[in-house]
């Protein structure tokens, strides 16, 4: 083939031809080399540094997270910890929750570890321990070496809302049982209903469900049975809830393991204080002190450590000082060895919680025990009158000099002028505002722009006012006592209740002015006030000296930050005298009174009875407002100032709470004559300090026992909460001519008229306006209507009725 082809390879140049010397050799040195700088350094792209480092702090942090919640696990699972406590609740009537906890205790007693090998390498007991605390009906303590499981049983009645209660607030898992054969009210009856639905507001824990009767259905229906029973139960349980049959053995082991492995989560409020479930209690009578003693109560420490100097609560007793605190031997420990008897057969520890004897005895400290105060020390002193200084009174004559002169109606007396309110800026912008919306009080605000031009008015110096002291009677409380009423009169007055009930609901605070007694006396308490929104008032204004008895926090989120950084100290063991979560120990509280304490000896192996630590302040009285709702099941009316129960935590108050409207964005607020359906309101009681959160359930006792009537949280510890009262006072108009009118039936004679002529008046319609002057003596009177307030209107027809709002405070 002669010469070359046009179609011979080419090969790319390489691009080394454009790099230097030092890039061209840098593969051949070493890492070693190019770390100490001999080579091209790698730089990162941008971004790439800052990756790396939130990497790398994301993995850190799940690492963590995980470490706590392998740690938690171990905790809860170990043999030092507390027994699990499990509440078994039947949701229906055909459920038989006392032989479903029997054949849970048969299954712990037979079960059985196949060729498990100690850590010493012998082998074990073949058949696990079984410890049965005490084998009288009610809590029941057991130990299963084989699951590392220890339960404590507790029936929880479902007839008794209560009781139950009582029994949800102290579980650990709570076991929902159902039947898989539904009875007339379906899978869950209204007993069961209602039960649920209050344990949904106090908060569960972690929860299951249990499934029993599957073993009477025929084998050819038991699946379709069960798919029914679990669809049921499961839209009305929590979604993480799993099911499980418990009839036959092998199902109820499937359930020990189940609650061996279940993770525990505790409720905040629980979490935040240490309690004990009481396994024993003895009393001791004091002879130093009649009718008081010393109460010896026998439990587990659980969810924090407590400390021989904090001050505990008995559930449904009261507060009190502990004298000291033994660590005891465990009565039911994961690992019990088994004894002798005569005959040579194995042998089980029953009822060992008699005759324990202390290891370790702690006693309070008087230097760092914490006192047991509930009232405040008022100084009788403190709201005297000092005698001014000479600077004070150099200031004062200086103030004469510069009198504000103020053109009034003529016929204001002193103290009416110091109702109207000033305002230079007329507040113009709230024309269009809705009076109902806001719910602002325009009951004295007058201008002299607003009076007319021909008026003659009359010159009163601001400082020349002088306030008046208000001695009216307050109005009581028109429920009568429940304790004397007959079958009748119980029922007329739940119907009179309904009638009010409706009439505040259509008709709002509106009460008819009296014709026996003259209004400027009737209503002396309440007074005018510009606006409930935007006008001043003091908190501390006439308030009742036995007011001074209780606490006030300057800042209350900063208290309660500095109370839980207190219970941290006492769980890492730095206050002296604490005991971790786990021990047994034995409490012994001072100065419990023997009436008290009989109902408890008799009945504290069927209910559980709590004993809770205190938080720093805890037993101080102070003002608590709790944030509730009013039942959807419960219709009849609830009356402010009513008999109700309030469970808070661990603690029960016997209560007349008061309503109020629940107003995030003002400082005043609305008083309420009842507790309305379908909104939130604010309950004001007077009890001990409490740190939020609390979950809130409300009783009433009614004739076929407590029924559950609202539900809540704990909102707030303050004294200064500013409650209003608001009365509406109601006028028709007789005569109406273009912007004026003749109003009649709000007062019944002329000295009333003048009394209450600086206050506005209103209409629903949105016009405002004022009272000219008094016409004849029957308490009929003149009104003008202010244009220059609002647009141009006029009155519509004598059917559009003219307001009067009167607010006065609540203590």
């Amino acid at each position: 083939m002669a010469g070359g082809s046009g179609r011979t390879q080419k090969n790319k140049a390489h691009k080394t031809r454009f790099a230097s010397k030092s890039s061209r050799n840098a593969h051949k040195l070493s890492s070693g080399d190019k770390v100490a700088g001999k080579g091209a350094a790698r730089v990162p792209p941008p971004g790439q540094a800052a990756r790396e480092i939130r990497h790398q702090r994301n993995k850190n942090i799940r690492e963590q997270k995980r470490a706590g919640v392998l740690a938690e696990k171990r905790a809860s699972s170990s043999p030092s910890s507390a027994p699990r406590i499990l509440a078994l609740v039947g949701l229906s009537a055909k459920v038989n929750v006392e032989a479903l906890k029997e054949r849970i205790l048969a299954v712990c007693q037979t079960a059985e570890v196949n060729g498990t090998i100690g850590q010493n390498g012998d082998a074990m007991d073949t058949e696990s321990t079984f410890v049965r605390e005490n084998k009288e009906p009610g809590a029941i303590t057991v130990a299963v070496p084989r699951f590392k499981l220890r339960l404590t049983i507790i029936e929880a009645p479902r007839d008794d809302l209560q009781a139950c209660l009582e029994v949800a607030k102290v579980a650990d898992i709570v076991a929902f049982v159902g039947h898989v054969v539904p009875d007339e009210g379906g899978y869950i009856d209204p007993s069961g209903r209602k039960c649920l639905s209050m344990l949904r507001s106090l908060g569960l824990p972690v929860t299951t469900g249990l499934l029993v009767g599957l073993a009477d259905v025929a084998a050819k229906k038991k699946s379709d049975v069960k798919k029914g029973a679990l669809a049921a139960l499961e839209t009305e349980l929590l979604e993480d809830t799993k099911m499980h049959v418990a009839d036959s053995t092998d199902e109820c082991q499937q359930v020990l393991r189940h609650l061996a492995e279940q993770r525990l989560s505790n409720p905040t409020w629980r979490a935040q204080r240490p309690y004990l479930v009481a396994q024993q209690l003895e009393y001791e009578a004091d002879p130093n002190s009649s009718g008081t003693g010393i109460l010896r109560v026998s439990g587990y420490v659980r969810s924090r450590a407590i400390s021989v100097n904090q001050l505990v609560h008995l559930a449904g007793v009261g507060d009190f000082q502990l004298k000291q605190i033994d660590m005891v031997e465990d009565p039911c420990p994961l690992r019990q060895q088994k004894r002798q008897n005569v005959s040579g057969d194995s042998m089980q520890v029953e009822d060992v919680s008699a005759g324990q004897k202390a290891s370790t005895s702690v006693v309070a400290n008087p230097a760092l025990q914490e006192a047991l105060i509930v009232e405040n020390i008022p100084d009788d002193l403190a709201g005297e009158q000092t005698w001014p200084t000479e600077e004070e009174l150099a200031q004062a004559g200086k103030a004469k000099h510069r009198k504000k002169k103020r053109v009034l109606p003529r016929g204001t007396s002193e103290y009416q002028a110091a109702w109207i309110v000033e305002d230079s800026d007329q507040e113009e912008g709230d024309a269009g505002d809705d009076d109902d919306a806001d719910d602002d009080m325009e009951g004295a605000g007058l201008d002299a722009q607003a009076m007319d031009d021909d008026r003659e008015g009359s010159v009163i110096s601001e400082d020349d006012r002088a306030t008046s002291v208000w001695d009216g009677d307050d109005t009581r409380s028109e429920m009568m006592d429940e304790e004397d009423l007959t079958p009748e009169q119980r029922k007329s007055e739940i119907e009179r209740l309904k009638a009010a009930h409706a009439a505040d609901e259509e008709f709002p605070d509106e009460v008819d002015t009296p014709s026996d007694i003259p209004a400027r006396q009737r209503f002396a308490k309440y007074r005018g006030l510009k606006s409930l929104r935007t006008s001043p008032w003091d908190p501390k204004e006439s308030l009742p000296f036995e007011y001074a008895k209780i606490f006030a926090f300057d800042n209350f989120p900063r208290t309660q930050k500095s109370v839980l950084s207190k219970v941290k100290e006492i769980d890492s063991g730095i206050q002296e005298g604490s005991f971790a979560t786990g021990c047994f120990v034995r409490l012994h509280i001072l100065q419990v009174p023997a009436s008290k304490v009989e109902p408890l000896l008799k009945s504290y192996k069927t209910n559980p009875v709590v004993v809770c630590g205190l938080l720093q302040h805890e037993t101080k009285m102070s003002v608590l407002h709790y944030s509730v709702k009013k039942s959807e099941s419960y219709t009849d009316p609830i009356k402010s100032k009513e008999l109700l129960i309030f469970h808070t935590g661990f603690r029960r108050h016997h209560t007349r709470p008061i309503f109020s409207t629940d107003d995030l964005n003002m400082d005043k607020h609305k008083f309420e004559r009842f507790l309305h359906p379908g909104r939130f309101s604010i309950a004001s009681i007077f009890a001990p300090i409490s740190f939020p959160t609390l979950p809130l359930i409300v009783f009433k006792e009614t004739d076929v026992g407590a029924t559950v009537v609202a539900n809540g949280s704990l909102r707030s510890v303050d004294p200064d909460r500013v409650i209003l009262k608001k009365i509406v006072l109601s006028g028709y108009p007789l005569r109406v001519q273009k912007r004026k009118a003749v109003v009649r039936f709000m007062f019944h004679n002329p000295e009333d008229v003048r009394w209450f002529r600086p206050l506005e008046l209103w209409t629903k319609y949105g016009r405002r306006g004022r009272i000219k002057e008094p016409v004849g003596t029957h308490g009929m009177f003149q009104y003008l209507e202010l244009v220059e307030f609002f647009w141009v209107g006029y009155i519509k027809d004598k059917l559009e009725k003219l307001h009067l709002k009167l607010p006065k405070q609540v203590p």
